[in-house]
């Protein structure tokens, strides 16, 4: 479902919108401030539009390097909206601001604020195992009724992590579990189909999201060189039963060109999952892994931990179902996960889909408590931002990720978002979040001259049809300015030099 926020025509919906009032560790301290940054905006807007300043309004009154970067893309001037103005200062440029593009992964910039601004740098995820009140554990570690596991919906719980949290239990004696229960009411019904968006069903970035994820879902294909034998050898981490991968790498022995292609198909042939694979490598290129969604979420779990339950000495007797941890039920081992200010770093500098999707869910989950959906989540952090003041007339909120043909958002609004992000006491960890330009990231292979690198911190967006680029960008003078630029085209792949061009331009002013 989408979450579109009201147009002019509807602000009425705005003023009765029914606001609901939570207590979060940071809004004591965060939200007034906040707000009151929002509303002093918003107060002095007419005056400062009412200052003479000399703001390119097009194109053609942005600087010649620029201009002929955006020439050469060929594309209509009507497909660009472009913000740049100097915090605290006056705003430069200004085109087509008002109008809602998608934004593509610059939407987890917005995810991840409101996320940051509302719950807090300090918040993070517990995953815990219960008993009941009244459970014995004898003396061979045998444990009288159910195991319940409560899932927290933490969006970065590895297989390590789990195998600690396991290894919890043995040390407290528990071998023997008869059933384990887990209950996974904090989301709602949020699973979506992999393949959905693109056809490609086993990649990570279209993994679905699932209040008891581990490992992002995914499963390491590894390919070991077999010198002698001149031969590719395929390992799988985790080597779960009931997946096996199938198929050939052929061995080559040229120059290794790059990055190995390698394709894969995930097929279900009975109680197997079977992983194609198919391609030529060189064996110079030596070992390599891939990536690949190759189980739905909740059976990707009840695998991992049979498995690790197994390798740790522990018995299951009825396996694994789902429902609700008892009211009296007793904690006995837990995971709490990093903190949500870490988590943020990994999103948007790795610009993680399924994680951003969870911070998402996250928010629904604080307002609602239970049944969180990408709609609950998105109304949750629409009325985060507006309250700090944020104008997100025109903005679509599906997923929070950017990983949707059908998100909005205006260059204007999202310039405003980031001019209150850099007033707030969580300024640090909002901007470390991001990408460092030449540095890390998503931006580690870009603007690696010595007048772009390390100056700009920035979110990418790229999808098939869009691209974007959004954040803070330090110029030569000691001026710092935030800047918004969307394309959307169905040949916008070809604007990245346009986009760098204008980080080179700031960076030298």
């Amino acid at each position: 479902m989408l979450f579109v926020t009201p147009t002019f025509a509807s602000m009425s919906f705005m003023l009765s919108f029914p606001f609901v009032k939570t207590w979060r560790r940071a809004r004591q301290w965060a939200a007034a401030p906040l707000l009151a940054v929002g509303l002093a905006a918003c107060l002095a807007a007419p005056q400062a539009a009412a200052q003479p300043l000399a703001v390119a309004q097009s194109v053609q009154a942005l600087p010649p390097e620029v201009q002929q970067a955006w020439a050469a893309t060929r594309l209509p001037d009507s497909t660009l909206s472009l913000v740049v103005h100097e915090l605290g200062g006056p705003r430069l440029a200004s085109i087509n601001a008002s109008v809602p593009r998608n934004p593509a992964s610059v939407m987890k910039m917005v995810t991840t604020w409101a996320a940051l601004s509302e719950l807090g740098p300090e918040y993070s995820w517990r995953t815990g195992f219960y008993t009941r009140g009244d459970a014995k554990l004898d003396a061979e570690g045998t444990l009288t009724g159910p195991l319940y596991l409560k899932a927290g919906g933490d969006p970065f719980l590895t297989m390590h992590e789990l195998w600690s949290l396991l290894r919890e239990l043995r040390l407290r004696g528990v071998k023997n579990i008869t059933e384990v229960v887990v209950d996974r009411s904090r989301f709602g019904n949020v699973a979506l189909d992999p393949g959905a968006f693109d056809g490609a069903a086993d990649r990570p970035y279209n993994a679905s999201p699932d209040v008891m994820m581990v490992g992002l879902g995914t499963v390491r294909l590894i390919f070991m060189p077999d010198i002698q034998a001149n031969k590719w050898v395929p390992v799988i981490d985790p080597p779960v039963r009931g997946l096996r991968v199938q198929g050939n790498v052929e061995w080559s022995n040229a120059r290794c060109p790059g990055s190995p292609n390698v394709s894969t198909q995930v097929q279900r042939v009975g109680t197997e999952t079977l992983i194609h694979v198919n391609g030529t490598v060189a064996g110079s290129c030596g070992e390599f892994s891939l990536y690949r969604l190759a189980l739905p979420q909740q059976q990707h779990f009840e695998a991992q931990f049979r498995m690790l339950w197994t390798e740790l000495g522990g018995t299951l007797g009825r396996g694994l179902t789902e429902g609700a941890v008892p009211a009296s039920a007793r904690l006995l081992a837990w995971h709490d996960s990093e903190t949500l200010a870490d988590t943020i770093r990994l999103v948007n500098k790795q610009s993680n889909n399924v994680m951003a999707r969870m911070l998402l869910l996250a928010l629904g989950a604080e307002q609602r408590a239970s049944g969180a959906t990408a709609q609950s989540g998105a109304q949750a952090a629409f009325e985060v931002l507006r309250n700090q003041g944020v104008d997100t007339r025109g903005w679509v909120l599906e997923n929070g990720s950017g990983l949707s043909r059908a998100e909005r958002l205006t260059a204007d609004g999202l310039a405003g978002m980031l001019d209150i992000a850099w007033r707030s006491p969580l300024m640090p960890e909002f901007v470390s979040s991001l990408a460092i330009s030449g540095v890390d990231g998503t931006l580690r292979r870009r603007l690696r001259a010595d007048e772009t690198r390390g100056v700009a911190h920035l979110k990418t967006g790229t999808l098939r049809d869009s691209r974007a680029l959004a954040g803070y960008v330090l110029g030569a003078s000691g001026r710092r300015y935030a800047l918004v630029l969307m394309v959307n085209h169905e040949r916008a792949g070809g604007t990245g030099k346009f986009l760098d061009s204008v980080v080179q331009w700031l960076a030298k002013h």
